[in-house]
């Protein structure tokens, strides 16, 4: 596995993950393994997101605020 490059335009945060600007104007993060994290329309709104997560990765906790909506079942004959 490669080491992860993040973009010339990346900061880094809390020394954990890096946030972006994308070439479409949207910011992304991703930790600093290289796992993609957020994309979203604000840097600060991917940035807490992101912080939140990871947080809740810690704690434990991620999946009780995690649900499935609908359902991707296609039934009866194609």
């Amino acid at each position: 596995m490669s080491e992860f490059t993040p973009p010339d335009n990346a900061e880094l945060i809390d020394d954990v993950f890096y946030v972006w600007e994308t070439r479409y104007g949207l910011f992304s993060t991703a930790t600093k393994e290289g796992r993609q994290m957020m994309t979203g329309a604000t840097k600060d709104g991917v940035t807490k997101m992101t912080r939140w997560h990871l947080q809740c990765e810690q704690d434990g906790t991620l999946e009780q605020y995690t649900r499935v909506v609908g359902s991707s079942v296609v039934s009866g004959k194609l």
